[in-house]
Formats: C-alpha cells, structure tokens, sequence
C-alpha cells in the first residue's frame, strides 16, 4: 500500500505494535467450543488487551508452521491472499502474520465505517477481512473472489471458535459498503474488502 491511495485528511498511525509470540494452549475441549460458538452483536466498551488481541490473530491466520511459512487457516493453491486489517479505537493496522505485528495504516477511529449497523462503532475490535487479487489470466476475476470469499470463511470460524473459548464475542458481517470502506481505508485497486468481524467482551450482566 502506498499513502497515495490515502485520502488527505488522514494520518499514517505513529508507530507498529509488536505482538506477544508466546500462546499459552487453550484448555477447552473442541466439542465445548463448538456448543459454546454463536453470534453477539452486543459488546462491552472494554477494550482486549494486546495479549488477548495476539491470541486472536494468530488464531485467525498466523503462521503455525513456520518452516513452511504456512497458516491456520487454509487458502486456495496457497494464496494467502486474505490480509486482516483491526479497526480499533487506536486506529487501523495491518495484521503481519510473519512478523507478528500489527503495522499502523491510519491513525484514526474508522470503526463505524466498517459496517452498517450501529453497534461497529462501539465494538472494540472490528476485523477487516481485504483480499489482493492478482492479474492473473489463468483464474478470471470472479474466480479469485470465489475462492477469497472461501477463505475468508476459514479464518472468520477460527475467530468464532478462538472467542467460544476464550469467553469472547464475535459477529461476522456481510453488511458494509465495501467502496467507501475501501475508500477509507485507501486500498490499492487490486485490494477488495471481503467481510468484517467484530469482536469484544461481552456486555455485564443486569442486575
């Protein structure tokens, strides 16, 4: 990405943020995990704290092989074309599954762009699913979104089981205007915004 898809307005985020590489296991059966997974579009205010935002990445997409540079989730031929970005409070980063890293790309609250409903705004993390399409004449351009679509479903039910674990809230969302949030974001051409995700607590109980 170069800043000259970026809109005038907006600043490039100050600094990168170094992920925690340490991911204790989880200690919850699978089949608890798949009893406990569902939709939440209610979230607590509370922001994840840089480990737990960690573990969900890596979760997501990370690198668990890292002699083959392959990932938890799988991709069409290998691709890997799916890149996370986070929306949060901060601003917006890049996930760097390689470098454990989230890159800064904006330094401002974009979390209300990333969707339709009012409950983006306010939900700590909102996951951006993008995928870099290739000018490829052997897989026409509907083909590659197909298979990113696909994609991004693996890493979407990663996040889904990795929150039904760790007590989490997790909704993932079809409902966003893709170019404005592209827009926004300032993705290159070839860079198509796929899905969301948002992710937080869930809220306290009443009473």
């Amino acid at each position: 990405m170069t800043t000259s898809h970026i809109p005038a307005l907006q600043l490039i985020a100050p600094e990168a943020l170094a992920l925690d590489a340490e991911f204790a296991p989880l200690s919850m059966a699978l089949f608890k995990v798949l009893l406990r997974r569902h939709s939440s579009r209610e979230f607590s205010p509370g922001e994840l704290p840089l480990y737990a935002l960690s573990r969900l990445l890596w979760a997501a997409f990370g690198v668990n092989r890292p002699q083959l540079g392959l990932r938890t989730a799988p991709s069409a031929s290998n691709g890997q074309e799916i890149d996370i970005y986070v929306a949060m409070h901060a601003g917006l980063y890049r996930f760097d599954a390689q470098q454990l890293a989230l890159l800064p790309v904006l330094a401002e609250d974009i979390r209300a762009a990333t969707g339709c409903q009012d409950f983006v705004a306010t939900a700590p993390i909102n996951l951006i699913y993008v995928a870099s399409l290739k000018d490829d004449s052997t897989r026409p351009e509907t083909e590659q979104k197909f298979y990113a679509a696909l994609d991004t479903g693996f890493i979407s039910q990663n996040v889904y089981l990795f929150c039904a674990a760790e007590g989490l809230a997790t909704v993932v969302r079809g409902w966003v205007d893709r170019p404005a949030l592209a827009q926004t974001m300032g993705l290159a051409p070839h860079q198509h915004v796929i899905a969301a995700q948002s992710v937080g607590y869930p809220p306290s109980p009443q009473g």
